[in-house]
């Protein structure tokens, strides 16, 4: 009977492991799609923020290569009955934001909160109804990566568990062209640690 219940245990051990696994494998190869979903975006013409010089050049953006431990579950807080406010942005220009929730999560062994936004002009767009802004800086701002912070995009979670993909943090798109004006993200969004995941700066060749 103990040999049988042993099994049984090493097998529930085992396939629990499998799937675990497979579960986090899936999460990289999303990334990894990703980054290479905004590099067709930024080779292409018709989408691309790089001013036409740049794009002749364009190779490919810059990523830190995917890291898993940069994939965490955060909890998922809905704060309703926030106050619209004008969010700053790379200009005078003040688009208007809702604070949607916040994020809890561990990171490098510390515990830490990111707020996520929602555009008031988006809530009426049909195909944007339930997008999330997340902005937000971190020790490698001005060095490894773009000065200004960078974002991540988000959909509106059908449950208080989200995943949390630093893979995908990509550049405001005034890191490229200054054509743009670009959201600055809030004080309340500063990460107190380096997050050497996602889009690098833009280097011009």
């Amino acid at each position: 009977m103990n040999n049988k219940i042993f099994i049984i245990v090493l097998m529930i051990t085992f396939f629990n492991s499998a799937f675990i696994y497979a579960q986090e494998s899936a999460l990289e190869k999303s990334a990894i799609e990703y980054q290479q979903e905004l590099n067709r975006e930024f080779a292409d013409p018709e989408e691309t923020p790089l001013e036409e010089k740049d794009l002749k050049e364009f190779e490919g953006l810059d990523f830190f290569p995917v890291d898993p431990a940069y994939i965490v579950k955060a909890e998922f807080l809905r704060t309703p009955a926030e106050p619209p406010f004008a969010m700053k942005t790379s200009t005078d220009r003040l688009p208007i934001y809702v604070k949607y929730g916040e994020l809890y999560f561990e990171l490098k062994g510390k515990e830490m909160k990111l707020n996520v936004y929602q555009n008031q002009d988006l809530v009426q767009d049909p195909e944007y109804f339930d997008y999330l802004f997340l902005p937000f800086t971190d020790l490698t701002n001005g060095k490894a990566t773009y000065g200004g912070g960078r974002y991540i995009d988000m959909r509106i979670p059908e449950s208080d568990e989200v995943i949390l993909d630093f893979n995908k943090a990509y550049n405001p798109y005034c890191a490229y062209s200054g054509k743009y004006s670009c959201p600055v993200p809030p004080e309340e969004n500063n990460l107190q640690v380096e997050i050497e995941a996602g889009v690098k700066t833009y280097k011009k060749h």
